[in-house]
C-alpha cells in the first residue's frame, strides 16, 4: 500500500504581508479574499451551474467539518452543505422515537433498500435490540441518497464516507449508485499529526452548565483561575455565572482508547490515495519548523497558550506550538484558516470550469 506524501503548502506571499487577525471574522473574510481571491471567484462562478460531491478522509478529529464549514463560509454557504455519516445515524435515531416519522422511514427503507440485511434486522440494529451487528455498508448508501434528495441541488462534502475498506470502492461508483447527478468528485485526504490529535484531547475542557468546548493549552476562555492547584477556564458564556470548565472523564488518556481507530483511519487514507480515476485534495495541518518561515506566516502558526500565577491574578503567555509530526520532526501546527486556502487553490484547480 502506497505511503502518502502530503506537501507542505505555502499560503505566504511576501515577506512584507499584511498581517490577520484570524479569530475575528472579518479580518479572517480579508485573509482568504488576499491569500485565494481568484481561486474563491472561480469556485462561486462554477456553483452557478454547477455542483461537486467531495469526501472528506481524516483520522478522528482531524478537522473535516471545521475545515469543510470554513470553506463553504468562504465561497457560499448556501451552495455547499456538509453532513457527516455519525450525525446522520444519531439524527436518525431522534427520528424513530416518532411513530408517524418512524414508519415513514420503515415504508422508505422497503421501496429503496437492496441489501442483504432484512429491514426488520436494521431496525433492530438501530433501535439498539441488536447490538452485534453493525449498519451494513449498503444500508450506509441508502441513508446518504436519503438525506442528498433532502439538499436539492447543492455541492456537497460528505464526512465520514467511506469509512471502512470495503466503503473504498462503493465510494469510486457512488454517483451511478444512488442515481446522483454527473458532478465532479474529489477525495479531500487530511493529514494531521497524532500529537495534535492527543493534545486536543487531553487538555479539552467541557463547561457542566452549557457544554461548551475548549482548550486549556490551546484555546482558552478570556478569564482564567488559580484554584484547587490548577489554572481553569471560566466559562464566557454570562449565563454559566462563572463555571469553571473540567475536563471529561477519561480526556486524560488522549488518543488511547480511540487508537485503534486512527489506525483503521490511517490505512483507509493510504488505500483511498491508491485509487485511480478520482481527483485528490491533500492537505496538510503542519510545517517542519526548519524553513516554516518560507511557506508560512507567524500569524498562520496554532499558538500555546501558557500560564504563569502572579499573586492572585494569572499572567497568559502565548508562543508557536511545536509539536512532533508522525515522522519525528519538530513541526508547527498550522490554524484552520491556511489548511482552508490550500483546499480552495486545490479545488479550484481541479474543477472543470
Amino acid at each position: 500500500m502506497k505511503e502518502v506524501d502530503f506537501p507542505v503548502f505555502k499560503t505566504k506571499k511576501d515577506e512584507n504581508e499584511r498581517e490577520f487577525d484570524l479569530s475575528d471574522p472579518k479580518e479572517r473574510e480579508e485573509y482568504f479574499h488576499y491569500k485565494a481571491g481568484d481561486e474563491i471567484e472561480k469556485i462561486r462562478k462554477y456553483l452557478e451551474n454547477n455542483s461537486f460531491i467531495v469526501y472528506l478522509l481524516g483520522k478522528k478529529s482531524a478537522g473535516k467539518g471545521t475545515y469543510s464549514k470554513m470553506l463553504a463560509d468562504v465561497i457560499d454557504k448556501d451552495k455547499i452543505d456538509h453532513f457527516s455519516i455519525g450525525d446522520m445515524v444519531r439524527a436518525l435515531d431522534g427520528e424513530l422515537k416518532d411513530e408517524r416519522k418512524r414508519e415513514e422511514f420503515i415504508s422508505f427503507l422497503h421501496e429503496n433498500y437492496r441489501g442483504w440485511t432484512s429491514v426488520e434486522e436494521l431496525m433492530d440494529i438501530l433501535e439498539g435490540r441488536n447490538t452485534e451487528k453493525l449498519l451494513p455498508t449498503d444500508f450506509l448508501l441508502v441513508l446518504v441518497k436519503r438525506e442528498i434528495e433532502r439538499r436539492d441541488k447543492k455541492t456537497i462534502f460528505i464526512d465520514g464516507f467511506p469509512r471502512d475498506m470495503d466503503q473504498i470502492s462503493y465510494s469510486l461508483f457512488f454517483r451511478d449508485l444512488i442515481g446522483y447527478r454527473d458532478d465532479d468528485d474529489f477525495m479531500v485526504l487530511i493529514d494531521v499529526p497524532e500529537m495534535v490529535i492527543d493534545e486536543r484531547v487531553k487538555w479539552r475542557r467541557v463547561c457542566p452548565v452549557c457544554n461548551t468546548s475548549r482548550n486549556l493549552k490551546l484555546f482558552p476562555t478570556s478569564k482564567v483561575v488559580y484554584e484547587d492547584d490548577d489554572f481553569q477556564l471560566v466559562c464566557d458564556n454570562e449565563e454559566c455565572d462563572g463555571a469553571r470548565m473540567r475536563r471529561k472523564e477519561g480526556d486524560e488518556r488522549g488518543i488511547e482508547p480511540i487508537r485503534k481507530r486512527l489506525e483503521m483511519d490511517e490505512t483507509l487514507i493510504k488505500q483511498a490515495f491508491s485509487l485511480h480515476g478520482i481527483p485528490k485534495v491533500l492537505l496538510r495541518n503542519s510545517v517542519p519548523v526548519d524553513g516554516a518561515e518560507e511557506y508560512v506566516s507567524s500569524y498562520e502558526i496554532t499558538p500555546e497558550y501558557v500560564y504563569k500565577k502572579e499573586g492572585e491574578k494569572v499572567k497568559i503567555e502565548e508562543k508557536p506550538w511545536i509539536i512532533k509530526d508522525d515522522k519525528g520532526v519538530d513541526s508547527y501546527s498550522l490554524l484552520a484558516p491556511p489548511v482552508v486556502v490550500s483546499f480552495i487553490k486545490q479545488l479550484a484547480d481541479l474543477l472543470r470550469a
